[in-house]
């Protein structure tokens, strides 16, 4: 029971005859009524478990419709970053670099002059504010001082009024006991 592989000399591209075991279903099914139900069954199998084919459509419907759909467009998408890309770094970076420096030094000694000219400006207006704030007080030393004058005043001149009304009641007490002694002169009468 010596068989050749399959590229032996001797057989001119037939294929290997099948095992025994094989031998056997093919002669049950060759000639038994059986045979249509296996052939039902795989069709059965195939239709609703083997879902390879149906898979593979969808897969060449969905290929088939993004290839028209889209086309090119994202090679050409691609195509023109690459371009873009390729132009920035062969002109543009190279430009860059070049007016960097200078621009860069300019852009330096504005920022330090506009640095210089807010510093004037915070020591102005600091300035500024603190000659506000000495006047402010000044003013307010001077309101303080001429409220302690106006109230030394105010209390001088309650001190004149209450000698006036103290004075003015001694003459009264006086003027009316003069009265009473007159008075009491006529009442002995």
């Amino acid at each position: 029971m010596s068989e050749g592989g399959p590229a032996s000399p001797g057989r001119s591209g037939a294929a290997p005859p099948p095992p025994p075991s094989d031998r056997k279903r093919e002669t049950l099914a060759a000639g038994s009524p059986i045979q249509p139900i296996i052939k039902d069954v795989g069709e059965i199998y195939s239709r609703l478990l083997d879902h390879r084919p149906v898979i593979q459509g969808e897969i060449r419907y969905f290929v088939k419709e993004f290839e028209e759909k889209r086309g090119l467009r994202e090679l050409r998408v691609l195509e023109n970053l690459k371009n873009t890309i390729f132009e920035t770094n062969e002109h543009v970076l190279p430009k860059c670099e070049q007016a960097m420096p200078g621009n860069l030094n300019e852009i330096f000694k504005r920022l330090q002059a506009a640095n210089e000219m807010m510093h004037r400006l915070q020591e102005k207006e600091h300035e500024e504010r603190k000659r506000e704030a000495d006047e402010l007080m000044a003013r307010e030393e001077k309101r303080a001082a001429h409220w302690e004058e106006f109230m030394k005043e105010q209390q001088n001149k309650r001190a004149e009024v209450d000698e006036e009304h103290r004075k003015a009641m001694e003459r009264l007490k006086e003027q009316y006991s003069e009265m009473e002694k007159e008075l009491a002169k006529y009442i002995s009468f």
